[in-house]
């Protein structure tokens, strides 16, 4: 249960942090590189394939055998 408020919190404070560095970068004259690098930095996060789980572990994956078979190995 610790761990889940602990990932919870840090998901909120980074969603916060990126936020006021979008907002101060549309709305403050005089932001400056850290707004741009935590703006940048957070959309890039959102690039990555967080969803995608090591082919083993995939439930109805195509196994190395299959690959075989099909004459792509």
């Amino acid at each position: 249960m610790a761990g889940r408020i602990v990932r919870w919190g840090a998901a909120l404070g980074l969603g916060a942090l990126w936020w006021w560095s979008v907002l101060r970068l549309a709305l403050v004259p005089d932001a400056g590189v850290l707004e741009g690098a935590v703006a940048a930095g957070g959309w890039g996060l959102s690039l990555l394939p967080v969803h995608c789980v090591p082919k083993a572990r995939a439930v109805g994956a195509a196994g190395p055998d299959r690959w075989r078979e099909s004459g792509r190995g």
